[in-house]
């Protein structure tokens, strides 16, 4: 857990009313606010001559990082600070790892198909972490990717699990993470590989559990494009800072190869409001264009009521991206959400000089089709 300030505090004479209380001789006005900045690291637990000796124990015992980050050509592994993403976030993603083994039948093809596998979502591009290669293989045929020998990978510093059993597993993982963050002993402080054999019908399952908790990677002796894309998906939603809302570049999308007289639909940045909105204009047989607005990754009834989806706002990035001359089209389609603001966007959008109609949309993504036959009669 992340020290706070409040802990450190109790230990200080300005807590216990004692002699030199907030006597300032640390550079802080008071005891309070030399704790606040401890926690944070931003001074030294020496600048305090006051402080006791169970201080700086607690201090020094709590400072320690709880696991140790292994680095891998570049791939960082472990390191984390906490049980729960929303105590703070979590820092380095499970890595995912797949086994090669040259002295079995089909390595080669197994091979080719980790190299080109990719999958994108909500901007984010994502391959295999790591290839361990178990035998001798030339260079030219694992160019691109981040590979290991099985010497190497043995060698590395991190505690090995089977998964043989999976409540064996599960409650050894739970063991390692909580020992390593609530008690910070450091033999618990190597991140943790789970090896992952054959591919039965729970495998899913028990590989999404130990991402979730607490697999800093997962090394998968077969390869399954569909495992490997479900499981990185699972993965990135676990993985992002719950800080930092999820986001797509704004900017005006094109689906279906629009043309001037295509229609045009409007949007907030916020990457699950646009992912839904785009699958269901990319599987209709229909060229549009989706408009979609800078909003800080919020989703559109958060962006109105924080003001980030204004009338003002939309007109001004209309005439930024001069769209009223990119198309013919002169009616632009918003969220159901939205529409109380109908009225006001026209007479923004006309007052700065456009002629585009609004028209109101359907409030959920998947009414998008339906919605669309209608509209195009």
């Amino acid at each position: 857990m992340e020290l706070s300030g409040l802990q450190i505090f109790k230990y200080l004479p300005g807590a216990k009313k004692a002699e030199n209380s907030n006597c300032k001789k640390c550079g802080c006005p008071t005891c309070m606010a030399f704790a606040l900045k401890l926690a944070k690291h931003q001074v030294e637990i020496s600048s305090c001559p006051f402080a006791p000796e169970d201080l700086k124990e607690f201090f020094e015992k709590n400072s320690k990082q709880p696991q140790n980050t292994v680095e891998i050509n570049g791939l960082k592994v472990g390191g984390e600070n906490v049980l729960f993403r929303h105590e703070k976030t979590f820092v380095n993603k499970t890595a995912i790892a797949v086994l090669i083994d040259t002295a079995q039948n089909g390595w080669k093809e197994k091979l080719e198909r980790v190299k080109n596998f990719e999958i994108t979502r909500v901007s984010e591009t994502m391959r295999v972490d790591l290839v361990v290669l178990k035998g001798s293989v030339p260079k030219e045929l694992t160019e691109g990717l981040n590979v290991i020998s099985y010497e190497e990978f043995n060698s590395l510093p991190i505690e090995v699990i089977e998964d043989n059993d999976f409540i064996k597993t599960r409650d050894k993982l739970i063991e390692i993470r909580t020992s390593a963050i609530k008690e910070k002993d450091e033999k618990y402080a190597k991140p943790v590989c789970v090896i992952m054999r054959g591919q039965n019908e729970n495998l899913c399952a028990r590989a999404s559990f130990y991402i979730c908790k607490y697999a800093n990677m997962l090394l998968f002796d077969e390869f399954d494009e569909a495992l490997i894309s479900t499981l990185m998906t699972l993965r990135q939603n676990i993985f992002t800072d719950p800080q930092k809302p999820l986001q797509v570049e704004a900017k005006i999308y094109e689906f279906n190869n629009p043309d001037e007289n295509s229609i045009i639909f409007m949007t907030t940045n916020f990457a699950l409001t646009f992912y839904a909105v785009a699958n269901e204009l990319e599987s209709l047989n229909v060229p549009s264009y989706l408009i979609v607005t800078p909003a800080d990754g919020m989703s559109v009834l958060t962006a109105w009521s924080a003001e980030k989806f204004t009338a003002q706002m939309v007109a001004r990035i209309l005439k930024k991206w001069d769209f009223a001359n990119k198309v013919k089209t002169r009616k632009i389609i918003i969220p159901g959400l939205l529409a109380h603001m109908k009225e006001e966007l026209e007479e923004e959008i006309h007052n700065a000089g456009d002629d585009f109609e609004i028209v109101v949309g359907t409030v959920e993504a998947y009414a998008i089709g339906d919605f669309v036959k209608n509209y195009v009669k």
